[in-house]
């Protein structure tokens, strides 16, 4: 079987500002022809909420709260419902969209590329199953969500899974319809969302999750890691200038008002 050249970029705990700077920073790249497809690792420090991109802020989200907890608030440039990072692992993939693995439809790019999440846990072992648009689930519970955006003639693909739950401080810090219904939601999520702590019994280092999804990935989509950076930054020209262009993201871009607030 024919192996895809990968980039493998372990970027370890990012503010949720850098981390979707970064994310577009390896889009660019990848869309200039700079870099062979990416798939990039990471985690969030402080901890955040993040609103899909066609989604309102303030109805969505309960900026009050999330400042009072040193919660990041951002808006990606993917689809899909609000996000709450806090102990999980979150990828993100980029490949043109001419790349096999990119699918001919989204739905079918979905199912393609969680398969490398599907076995990465299973290397956990914690056997687990895709389940249209975009999410995994384990038994019945879910573990995994993932969206998906297509832009600058590539795909730009991330998710998470989780580490532990915290649902209570989660919807502390997202609105809800009503108050009286608070409990209810709280008690139907805690039932329909689970994570690897809870699976397995133990808590799952950051590390240990990063490198059965590292080898899961390679498994499952034959994919050549063709140089692993530890961390983003180091020692090749082209790090040092996505990098640097992150970091401009994070500040110019998705830091600021006009595009936290554009809907």
């Amino acid at each position: 079987m024919a192996k895809y050249p990968f980039r493998l970029l372990k970027t370890g705990y990012g503010n949720a500002f850098y981390n979707m700077g970064l994310d577009e920073a390896l889009l660019e790249s990848v869309a200039r022809g700079t870099s062979p497809p990416v798939l990039r690792l990471y985690g969030w420090n402080p901890p955040a909420v993040s609103v899909g991109y066609f989604q309102g802020l303030t109805e969505e989200i309960d900026l009050e709260a999330c400042k009072r907890y040193g919660v990041d608030v951002v808006r990606r440039i993917s689809g899909g419902g609000a996000v709450f990072h806090q102990a999980e692992l979150t990828y993100s993939m980029v490949m043109p969209l001419t790349h096999p693995l990119a699918g001919s439809t989204i739905h079918e790019s979905y199912e393609l590329l969680c398969a490398g999440i599907i076995r990465g846990l299973d290397l956990l072992g914690v056997p687990s199953r895709f389940i249209p648009i975009n999410d995994i689930i384990s038994g019945e519970r879910k573990i995994s969500g993932n969206a998906q955006t297509r832009r600058m003639g590539c795909l730009l693909q991330h998710g998470t899974i989780l580490l532990e739950n915290h649902v209570d401080l989660m919807f502390e810090l997202l609105r809800v319809p009503s108050e009286k219904l608070k409990g209810k939601l709280i008690q139907d999520v805690k039932d329909r969302i689970t994570s690897l702590k809870t699976l397995l019994g133990r808590p799952v280092p950051f590390a240990e999750a990063e490198n059965a999804l590292a080898k899961g990935f390679s498994q499952a989509l034959s994919l050549e890691f063709i140089r692993t950076v530890p961390w983003i930054g180091g020692e090749a020209p082209d790090t040092r200038q996505e990098e640097r262009r992150a970091r401009e993201l994070a500040v110019e871009k998705f830091s600021s008002p006009e595009w936290l607030f554009r809907r």
